[in-house]
Parts: structure tokens; C-alpha cells; sequence
């Protein structure tokens, strides 16, 4: 039991740099899903986001590309942030990927790529801005005490990082 603990967890702190290298993959799987009309690119982006909510990077391709290789070779120092907003973004992605996933398994091959658009506009706000939306949206549920702040202690106040 105690392996599939430390299987499933999630890190915290984060590293910020290796967040948004993970979300520059994610704008390019999807946006070739879009230029190539090809909805079933939502199967590796469902995995890949499920991967990371369940275990951080440990079982994502992408997280281990951005962990192991792309980040160790960018000049950025890592920016450690807290872990559960990030975690909560990953969730998000999970839950819309799954949804386009199971409309392009149904033939609505439309709400497919609307998803795979959302996935565009988000992960790139993540991906070159540092905007992570899922952890604002994060941010808003602790403040109206929908999450409880002990879920996460650091995350009082996130304008501040």
C-alpha cells in the first residue's frame, strides 16, 4: 500500500518552469489535433492530464519530457509554487479532455475541437503569460471557503507570486 501512496501524490511545491513547459506540449498537441482535424489527440491529452493529476509527473510523458529534459536545459532557475492549485488546473484539463475525448468517440467531431480550442487558449495563457486560470479559479473557491485553507496553507494569497 505504501507504494501506490507514493505513487499517487502530486508534488508540492511545483516547479512553475516545468508547469509551463508542460503546458507549451499541450498547446501543440492540441493545436496540431486542430490544423490536422485529428479529435483523437484528445487521447494522450486525457492520459497525460489523469497522469499528472493522480501522480504529478511520475506516469505523464509529457511531465517527464518537461521534468527530466526541457527544464534541466533552459537557463531559468525553478520557481517553486504551491502544488494543489496546480494540481486543481490539471483536474480541470482532465475533466474537458475527457469530455471532448467521449464527443469524438460519439461523432461530434465539433465539440471536439471546441475543447481542443479551449485547451489551446488556456494552456497557452499558462505556457507563455505564467497566467494559470485553474489556480485563479483555485484562488476564488478558498477565498468564498469552498476549499478549506488547510488544503492549502501557501496558496492565501497567490497575487502576491
Amino acid at each position: 500500500m505504501a507504494k501506490l501512496s507514493g505513487l499517487v501524490s502530486f508534488p508540492n511545491p511545483v516547479n512553475e518552469v516545468s508547469a509551463r513547459v508542460v503546458a507549451g506540449g499541450v498547446v501543440l498537441m492540441a493545436l496540431a489535433g486542430l490544423l490536422l482535424r485529428q479529435p483523437l489527440v484528445l487521447v494522450p491529452l486525457a492520459y497525460g492530464f489523469w497522469a499528472r493529476v493522480l501522480t504529478g509527473p511520475k506516469l505523464s510523458p509529457l511531465g517527464q519530457l518537461a521534468t527530466r529534459v526541457v527544464t534541466p536545459a533552459l537557463p531559468a532557475e525553478p520557481k517553486p509554487v504551491p502544488g494543489p492549485p496546480k494540481r486543481f488546473a490539471q483536474g480541470i484539463g482532465a475533466a474537458l479532455t475527457t469530455v471532448g475525448l467521449v464527443l469524438a468517440l460519439a461523432g461530434v467531431a465539433a465539440g471536439a475541437y471546441v475543447v481542443l480550442g479551449v485547451m489551446v487558449v488556456f494552456a497557452t495563457l499558462e505556457s507563455v503569460f505564467g497566467l494559470c486560470v485553474g489556480c485563479k479559479v483555485f484562488a476564488l473557491l478558498m477565498r468564498l471557503g469552498l476549499i478549506p485553507e488547510d488544503v492549502c496553507e501557501a496558496c492565501n494569497n497567490l497575487s502576491l507570486r
